[in-house]
């Protein structure tokens, strides 16, 4: 099928009131984004749609990146047709001799925004399902769920028709509620929890805690592996790796066994808070979910939250794992997260970790260490590197980021 132009519907942001334009302005800018390699589209965003105009662009490749896109609604390929009664009754006769099958149902949706147009919709709708009956002998209306819903659009430019809706991601266009610090491990939960925040708008950066040599360069990888992956629902990702060698040894040797969790989890919530206030970020995204392992029952995340005023957004923290399982099935993260290479988490774990951890134990044995200087020099030793989209090409991106400064 000769498409023409994607016509893109929104969601949610119907509902946003005066704020509309912001939320329809950033939801074009991702959407250039994830098409910045594809120079022949043209993107005009409209009020209450997206026009993606192919120009000879591959119809299949911007479809598939549009079902990452989240702020889609849903959107329908299209078929631009010249504005006259013969010419439109000309392509609807070829595209239904193409697509209609025998047994199938159908009906013509007509919609007349060019109320200068000689036919108004329901004229359309008659005059154009004679055509359908003229050409095919076995067709059959139906106008309540038909098999086959043809769509016909006259525009002030041109017709364009339709017949197929597909489903949009849906959520919030990303970067519309903020920027959050992801806390990214190299297991199943993480990666999904970052999944959930970009769908409701979050743009993220990923934390990662390495303990070279305790964690090794492969652990590492997998991370960027992982982020890589997110960058199809919400573009390039800065990764930021944080040393945390140190404040793991010291924990080590300063606190006993049954606490080396509850201690390791409070420093990386410090050391990530502070990270999201030097950045000036909002909110910590973490992959907690409830009573999984010892650090994530109610009792312990309790005494981890107790380090920071910052709001913690936990995802995940209702599902259960297999339900996470799946989400990490669907966006393509599960294979590299069961990879197996040790993160901080998992290095000095210790056989029996405190479920029930009191906040007076763990502040007592805090107290034996010098936290400030510690965190200080985990952050002050962070590296930051962008993980882009497979496929980016910089300059383009960076052309179409200026475009909306």
């Amino acid at each position: 099928m000769n498409y023409t132009e994607i016509m893109v519907r929104y969601g949610e942001l119907s509902t946003k009131g005066k704020n509309r334009g912001k939320f329809i302005g950033r939801l074009a800018r991702n959407i250039k984004q994830v098409l910045a390699d594809l120079p022949e589209l043209t993107i005009d965003a409209q009020r209450d749609r997206t026009h993606i105009i192919l120009n000879g662009a591959p119809y299949e490749e911007v479809a598939e990146r549009l079902t990452k896109v989240f702020g889609i609604q849903n959107f329908s390929p299209s078929i631009k047709v010249e504005k006259t009664v013969p010419a439109i009754k000309a392509a609807v006769a070829e595209l239904m001799t193409d697509i209609y099958k025998e047994g199938m149902t159908f009906k013509i949706t007509a919609k007349r925004s060019d109320h200068n147009f000689e036919l108004d919709s329901t004229e359309l709708n008659r005059e154009l399902g004679g055509v359908v009956f003229d050409t095919i002998e076995y067709a059959k209306v139906q106008m309540k769920a038909p098999d086959l819903n043809l769509r016909v659009e006259i525009r002030p430019d041109a017709c364009y028709l339709s017949y197929e809706t597909i489903k949009g991601a849906g959520g919030l266009p990303v970067g519309t509620s903020g920027r959050g610090m992801l806390m990214l491990s190299g297991g199943i939960d993480s990666p999904v929890a970052g999944y959930l925040a970009l769908k409701r708008g979050v743009e993220i950066e990923a934390v990662h805690f390495a303990s070279p040599p305790y964690t090794s360069p492969g652990a590492l990888d997998k991370a960027k592996r992982l982020t890589e992956k997110l960058t199809s629902f919400g573009g390039n990702i800065q990764f930021i790796e944080v040393p945390f060698t140190e404040i793991q040894e010291e924990i080590k040797e300063k606190v006993p066994q049954a606490y080396l969790m509850t201690i390791t989890r409070r420093f990386m919530m410090r050391v990530t808070d502070e990270i999201r206030n030097r950045r000036e970020g909002s909110i910590i995204i973490n992959g907690e979910s409830l009573g999984q392992v010892a650090s994530q029952t109610l009792g312990s995340m309790v005494v981890i939250n107790e380090v920071t005023n910052t709001p913690v957004i936990r995802p995940v923290v209702t599902m259960d794992k297999l339900e996470i399982i799946e989400i990490a099935q669907d966006i393509d993260t599960f294979e590299i997260s069961i990879e197996p290479y040790e993160d901080c988490c998992t290095i000095f774990a210790p056989p029996s970790p405190k479920t029930n951890p009191k906040l007076k134990h763990a502040m007592a044995y805090e107290s034996r260490m010098d936290v400030e200087g510690l965190v200080k020099r985990a952050v002050d030793g962070i590296m930051i590197s962008t993980v882009e989209k497979e496929g980016t090409n910089k300059s383009q991106e960076e052309e179409i980021l200026a475009d909306f400064l």
